[in-house]
């Protein structure tokens, strides 16, 4: 595409209340479900980088108007990811995987899984690439690209499992609709499943969860799997005003015992030690 041009395909066209990330040349800011952080690594992530990153970090095509894209014209199939991982074995997706604590771990106990791990953020991603070439891992790709990208780019049907473990809750009301888990990605993670394959989902924080419910409940190409009734306020709060929760209206729903191929990260532990209730999710694909 040509710099001068003006037109932009539709899936990157601006957004009504633009944030940061680019949609093109003479475009408004688009909607992005992160904010761009340092990107510098100190010198010992430094060195994972170079150590591991020509093994583990998975580079594709960018797209040049927009950062952390995809190119419009790749395809993410079967025959990449065969080549990628030099087999067909099945293949989850973890979706912000922070330092890479979970998705390594996943890794080490399934050697016949394939796992790819998204990040923003390039000192997560050189955390995950350092423990990848600590335990030698065969089975793991770093990718550090906007997810919604990644799946759009996805074939149908190409993965067993997407994981979303503890996104950025984004607790202010005015940027809600900045959260990752929202239906055109849920819309595109259903199409890149495989049939029957799950997106598994978790968060500690409350709003988030009647967010989850909101967004995924009411889906027809979704089944939520779970077995567990919660009780949550059935309207919204916001950062100064969490503390009115209990406060409000509340109604049943359903999610699902601690997801056992989890491992209790630190995060995970803070918000725990912190008092708050772990929220997990399992949709199913129909």
């Amino acid at each position: 595409m040509s710099e001068t041009t003006n037109t932009v395909p539709d899936e990157y066209r601006a957004v009504e209340g633009a944030m940061p990330g680019t949609a093109g040349p003479g475009r408004r800011r688009e909607l992005m479900s992160f904010v761009r952080r340092s990107s510098r690594l100190d010198k010992r992530l430094q060195k994972a980088w170079d150590s591991y990153a020509g093994e583990y970090l998975l580079e594709l095509p960018e797209y040049e108007h927009r950062e952390l894209s995809i190119a419009l014209d790749f395809r993410f199939d079967a025959d990449f990811a065969a080549r990628t991982w030099g087999n067909d074995h099945p293949l989850i997706v973890e979706i912000g995987t922070g330092q890479g604590e979970n998705i390594v771990a996943a890794a080490q106990a399934r050697p016949d899984v394939n796992f790819l791990a998204l990040e923003v953020y390039k000192p997560g991603v050189a955390h995950a690439l350092l423990k990848a070439g600590k335990y030698e891992l065969r089975n793991l790709r770093v990718c550090e690209v906007n997810a919604p990208d990644l799946m759009k780019a996805a074939a149908d049907g190409l993965f067993a499992e997407v994981w979303t473990f503890f996104p950025d809750p984004w607790p202010k009301t005015k940027h809600h609709k900045r959260r990752i888990v929202q239906p055109a990605l849920a819309a595109e993670v259903h199409r890149a499943l495989r049939a029957g394959g799950v997106w598994r989902i978790a968060t500690d924080i409350e709003d988030y969860a009647l967010h989850v419910h909101e967004v995924m409940d009411g889906r027809d190409d979704f089944g939520n799997v779970g077995g567990v009734t919660v009780s949550l306020p059935t309207e919204h709060v916001s950062k100064g005003t969490a503390d009115m929760a209990a406060q409000l209206p509340h109604a049943d729903f359903v999610e699902s015992e601690r997801f056992d191929g989890r491992v209790l990260t630190n995060f995970e532990r803070k918000g725990i030690d912190a008092g708050r209730v772990i929220h997990d999710f399992t949709y199913r694909a129909v």
